[in-house]
């Protein structure tokens, strides 16, 4: 079975720079989205233009950049926002808009005091403003996850009728479980008239931890873009992490799916991208995390000095780190002992290494880690009591 490809529509400059302190100059904008470029993603969201006269100077500058993906401004579902879109991005390449409206029965009564017909013409209607302007045009179907998927199969006939080339199934509010996102998409690949001539993408939130897991099961059942951001950075809990879904992919490839993204580039990207917003990862994120391939316990680094696959499925330099880290806490056996002590220039025999464990551990119980420096002193220690 050929693979095909997972378009990867990057937002860290839109919904990512949505978490609050994130907010970005559009000089610190350009240098990501230069980056962006470089590594390889497919569109990047530059952001919502009509939002600011900020946002729409840099969706401008960064349509006069980006010289490979599709540029990308987001709007609501009228035309003032969909006018402004196409003046900020009469520059790129490759220009797309995406607008789109709330589709679910709480945003039409709630948001909109609305009826569901009312909203598909109000839908289809801006679809058909928007490709006045430019081919590419994406629809967002604004807390798709809790949409009935009757109606939303209505409402994706109507805007691809429209013209719409992308119709973007969101999971607003992070609501859905993988399998429940995953028969949605399906649901529409199989129910939707016209459905052939655009592409579904995923765009999925993490209020409950499962935003990849429903972005890959989104692709597993037809979608072929997924939307997400460095780092998972985005609104409250976050965004389907763009290094997860790259890595997934990577990993799994018995599911026949791809992207264009140069993984290599991908720990230097998150370590710019949390300098550049002051949002630090957590240790223990998955893929960029300080603590990815960072092992403590004895039992996995005797595993990981022996062979490294034993407890890592990813090579540290597929993602662009120089190598797995073997910390020393008191958790950390004879092996990892000697192995650090070779990498600061000492080989020991097996006889010096029972001595200097014991004396290795007296340290080890009253501090979290031990560094070089604890090394150096304890091979001293030990070589006046041996000498």
């Amino acid at each position: 079975m050929n693979s095909e490809k997972i378009e990867i529509f990057d937002t860290t400059l839109r919904d990512g720079e949505q978490v609050p302190g994130c907010k970005l100059n559009t000089r610190q904008k350009l240098i990501i989205a230069e980056k962006l470029d470089e590594l390889g993603v497919d569109i990047i969201e530059a952001g919502f233009p009509i939002s600011s006269p900020g946002d729409f100077e840099s969706v401008s500058e960064i349509s006069k950049l980006v010289r490979n993906a599709k540029v990308c401004g987001l709007t609501r579902a009228n035309k003032k926002d969909i006018d402004t879109a196409a003046e900020a991005l009469q520059f790129a390449k490759k220009p797309r808009i995406h607008t789109g409206i709330g589709t679910s029965d709480s945003h039409i009564k709630y948001k909109f005091n609305s009826t569901r017909e009312n909203i598909i013409e109000r839908a289809a209607e801006a679809v058909r403003y928007a490709k006045r302007y430019v081919e590419d045009v994406e629809f967002y179907a604004e807390d798709a996850g809790r949409t009935d998927n009757v109606y939303l199969a209505q409402v994706c006939e109507a805007v691809i009728k429209a013209g719409a080339t992308v119709l973007n199934i969101p999971d607003t509010t992070g609501y859905c479980l993988p399998e429940e996102y995953g028969q949605k998409i399906k649901y529409l690949r199989e129910n939707v008239k016209g459905i052939e001539k655009a592409v579904l993408s995923c765009h999925c939130h993490n209020d409950l931890g499962l935003a990849t897991a429903n972005s890959i099961s989104g692709a597993i059942n037809g979608a072929r873009q997924i939307e997400c951001t460095i780092n998972g950075l985005g609104e409250r809990a976050g965004n389907t992490a763009l290094e997860e879904v790259v890595m997934i992919l990577k990993q799994h490839k018995h599911l026949n799916l791809y992207t264009g993204v140069n993984a290599i580039m991908l720990n230097a990207m998150s370590t710019m991208v949390s300098d550049l917003m002051g949002m630090s990862v957590q240790p223990n994120k998955a893929i960029v995390g300080a603590n990815a391939f960072a092992h403590s316990s004895g039992i996995h680094q005797d595993g990981v000095i022996k062979n490294r696959e034993t407890y890592e499925i990813i090579d540290p330099a597929e993602v662009g780190v120089n190598a797995s880290s073997i910390i020393l806490t008191a958790r950390s056996g004879r092996s990892a002992l000697a192995y650090r002590f070779k990498h600061i220039g000492h080989d020991v025999t097996k006889d010096e290494l029972d001595y200097l464990y014991q004396e290795f551990l007296k340290i080890a119980d009253l501090k979290k880690e031990i560094g070089n420096e604890d090394l150096a002193l304890i091979m001293e220690t030990c070589s006046r009591k041996i000498g």
